[in-house]
């Protein structure tokens, strides 16, 4: 039995380790990001999560990055 993680659509919100799955990078990548203010979260309570719509908001700032 296969435990993926679901596609973005899937998911309200993610970890921060799940969306490093999701985006196929390591953990202290996203952890990165999100200092950087790159990948944006919301807070609930202590907790970082990160919705579907920023991830694919991340995703399009690498392609505008690499000039896709």
């Amino acid at each position: 039995m296969s435990t993926a993680t679901p596609a973005p659509a899937d998911r309200l919100l993610y970890r921060p380790e799940e969306a490093a799955e999701v985006l196929r990078i390591g953990r202290s990548m996203v952890y990165e990001e999100i200092r950087l203010g790159r990948l944006r979260t919301v807070r609930i309570g202590r907790r970082r999560l990160v919705p579907p719509d920023y991830i694919k908001e991340y995703i399009g700032l690498l392609k505008h990055e690499s000039g896709a």
